[in-house]
């Protein structure tokens, strides 16, 4: 149900603009190669666990999921990843072109601030609050640096720690921007807000190990993108520092973390747990 709704709403909104029908189809063309939608519906499940109204949160959490999609865009380039197939598609590079790509990935990075700008279902202090927290998520200090950290940590050999200070940016940012907007949307209490970014931590420490061990146990059919590519790109991974089974022990211990995190909370945290196991037990 979050997942439709989601996506109607980014799709309502990039079409609704009059903007160039080649950048257009360009991000439409990602918006719909599909994908679990974790981050905005982690943000609504955060707000129905609060009780309350999750359409006050749907453009935030389109926003959210257009800025996952452009981090994807330009994560797959040449000068990137260099990754031919996303989801099982062609990467949005090899269809339009590269130049293309880039201003795609441009036009729904912009796009996600001006969704939340004009919501009418959050007041303006919301805003200020939501709109500062996923520049600082998204941005140098969380995303794009982790993305930076990434590309400067190939072809070395890191330690656990700062695997972790990479993926804690690159990956558990805007996790951690998911829960706290569900919790600025509800009007959670500071102590309450704490909790969830805790939780919203080790799940997303918990997501990039499952996807080094999916680098290696996985099948292209089922990720949607070739596999073993960490190894050729001589990138440290957690099968890689720990071993495999070390690595599936630290992925149970953050995901233990994360569920403790949620046991003093005031709550219905029954969603937040289930997105929890969905993400170590995923096999995509």
């Amino acid at each position: 149900m979050y997942k439709q709704k989601i996506e109607h709403v980014m799709l309502d909104f990039v079409n609704g603009r009059n903007t160039p029908s080649t950048i257009k189809d360009a991000m439409v063309y990602s918006l719909q190669a599909g994908g679990k939608r974790i981050r905005p519906i982690l943000l609504l499940a955060v707000i129905e666990g609060y009780g309350k109204d999750i359409e006050a949160g749907m453009k935030t959490a389109a926003a959210l999921e257009m800025i996952h999609t452009y981090s994807l865009i330009h994560d797959d380039l040449p000068s990137m990843d260099d990754d031919d197939l996303r989801r099982g598609k062609p990467t949005n590079h090899k269809v339009f072109g590269e130049a293309m790509a880039i201003l795609a990935g441009d036009g729904l990075l912009t796009h996600s601030f001006q969704l939340i700008a004009e919501d009418e279902l959050i007041t303006s202090d919301q805003k200020i609050k939501l709109l500062g927290l996923l520049a600082k998520c998204a941005g140098p200090e969380g995303m794009v640096g982790g993305q930076v950290a990434d590309i400067e940590g190939e072809n070395k050999s890191l330690t656990v720690d700062e695997l972790e200070s990479v993926h804690v940016r690159k990956t558990g940012k805007l996790l951690i921007f998911s829960a706290l907007a569900g919790a600025i949307i509800s009007c959670a209490s500071g102590a309450e807000q704490s909790k969830l970014e805790q939780f919203a931590h080790h799940i997303g420490l918990a997501f990039q190990i499952q996807d080094d061990i999916l680098d290696i146990e996985g099948t292209e059919e089922l990720i949607g993108k070739r596999t073993g590519s960490d190894e050729f790109k001589r990138k440290s991974t957690y099968p890689g520092l720990l071993s495999m089974d070390g690595a599936k022990e630290k992925l149970r211990f953050h995901l233990d973390k994360a569920l403790s995190s949620l046991e003093e909370l005031s709550m219905d945290t029954a969603l937040l747990k289930q997105i929890a196991h969905l993400i170590v037990n995923r096999n995509h």
